[in-house]
């Protein structure tokens, strides 16, 4: 009754803090601006089961998709398995569904196979982020933090996996040696091969088995209320994410609401003027970003293949749109701190996204090439941001380059880029 009673409150606490941290990242999402992402349901359906589901844009890169599905499937699958160390915990069972028979051996023996894979596939990422080092996930942004906690995550899902495994192997020569309440059940591929390496005296053998066992579940609670404060969140913010996709033509840039009824209102004097004063011109901070963008940064895997595939990054300019999302869910953690500390409200603590996160060389840097929303596999949209940040420059304190500068007063004076009259832009034609 004492573990039973240990198990709940730690099942209670784990969901609470759970739930806790979750609502804080919601209400930080919501402080985004209004956008309707909600029509066409269907279609945006089909995006979130191909692309969230099926790992559609992952495929791009064979290798590291093939170790990212055995991930990926590995640890949803075999975490079915925790409804039955729940019930057990619980209520005192153990192996409460062996009753299933045949079904319930093929369960297990594929739990077994997709926790190998997992803890195979998490070995090699290790590797290829610390002893092979590939480019894309040893650039700067990652300095710190960002690749601790990286590597964090795969020790600890290692670690989850082989917990799991030597459970079951403990079980397993329990079962074989008759212990009481060991029932002989399940089957068991993979973690045969430890017995050997396990003691054949049934006491010490049962302390190992509820050592295991405490250690898989205390490792999965803590695993899941990391991913609040880890990039790995996107483990569930993956499939509302690409299910709130943006379905235009990636090229399509959307006018500004406001500055067309005025610019129409100047065009045809029978308009009525715009109602309404605009609060701002484009983005100075994450409270002037939609809500899909702010889901787009807690979103973000750091997986680099946007950065990866920018030609401003290729050609060795500052602008790495991983980082553009980085520092954005940075900004927003930060000003979510702030609320919590003023009882909800924001108090203006002198920084913004612009200049104090994002540097004005970044923003400038960007082609408008769409080759990092075409790259991320959860379509999430960098240039929407650097898009904001830079009318927000422009429209807002008429701070530009001056390659901008001269072509937007060359648009006013000549409409077109170039500092010719309309008059002569034909001259060409008579050298």
């Amino acid at each position: 009754m004492i573990a039973q009673l240990l198990f709940a409150i730690l099942l209670v606490f784990a969901g609470w803090l759970f739930y806790k941290n979750s609502s804080k990242i919601y209400r930080n999402i919501r402080l985004g601006r209004s956008v309707n992402r909600f029509d066409s349901p269907a279609e945006r359906t089909k995006t979130m089961l191909l692309v969230a589901f099926g790992q559609k844009k992952m495929f791009k890169r064979p290798i590291p998709a093939l170790l990212h599905l055995f991930v990926y499937l590995g640890f949803v699958i075999i975490n079915i398995e925790m409804l039955e160390i729940v019930i057990d915990g619980v209520i005192g069972t153990h192996r409460v569904f062996a009753f299933m028979g045949g079904f319930y051996n093929f369960l297990i023996y594929s739990f077994e196979w997709l926790a190998l894979s997992v803890f195979t596939a998490c070995a090699i990422f290790l590797i290829r982020r610390n002893i092979l080092r590939v480019k894309r996930l040893n650039q700067k942004e990652l300095n710190n933090w960002p690749k601790t906690d990286a590597n964090l995550i795969l020790v600890a899902e290692i670690l989850v996996m082989a917990a799991f495994l030597l459970m079951n192997a403990s079980d397993h020569k329990l079962q074989g040696l008759g212990a009481e309440h060991y029932t002989v059940a399940g089957s068991f591929p993979v973690s045969q091969y430890l017995t050997g390496i396990l003691p054949s005296d049934v006491g010490t053998l049962m302390v190992m088995e509820r050592f295991f066992w405490w250690f898989h579940i205390i490792g999965v609670l803590a695993f899941l209320n990391y991913l609040p404060i880890s990039k790995h969140l996107h483990i569930l913010l993956a499939f509302p994410n690409t299910y709130f996709s943006n379905l235009k033509h990636k090229g399509q840039f959307d006018n500004m609401p406001s500055v067309t009824a005025e610019v129409k209102a100047m065009l045809d004097p029978s308009l009525p003027p715009p109602d309404g004063e605009v609060s701002r011109f484009g983005v100075k901070d994450v409270h002037d970003l939609t809500w899909k963008n702010l889901l787009d940064a807690y979103t973000c895997t750091e997986c680099g293949r946007c950065t990866a595939s920018c030609p401003a990054n290729i050609t060795g300019k500052l602008l790495s749109p991983r980082k553009i999302m980085m520092d954005t869910r940075d900004r927003l953690t930060a000003v979510g701190k702030n609320m919590d500390r003023n009882k909800g409200e924001f108090i203006d603590d002198e920084q913004s996204l612009i200049d104090t996160h994002i540097t004005r060389e970044e923003i400038w840097a960007c082609t408008t090439c769409n080759a990092c929303v075409e790259a991320c596999p959860v379509n999430i949209d960098p240039l929407q941001i650097i898009m904001g940040l830079r009318q927000y420059a422009i429209m807002e304190e008429s701070k530009g380059p001056s390659s901008i500068n001269n072509m937007l007063g060359n648009l006013e004076n000549n409409g077109a880029p170039w500092k010719y009259a309309q008059a002569d832009r034909a001259n060409w034609t008579n050298s």
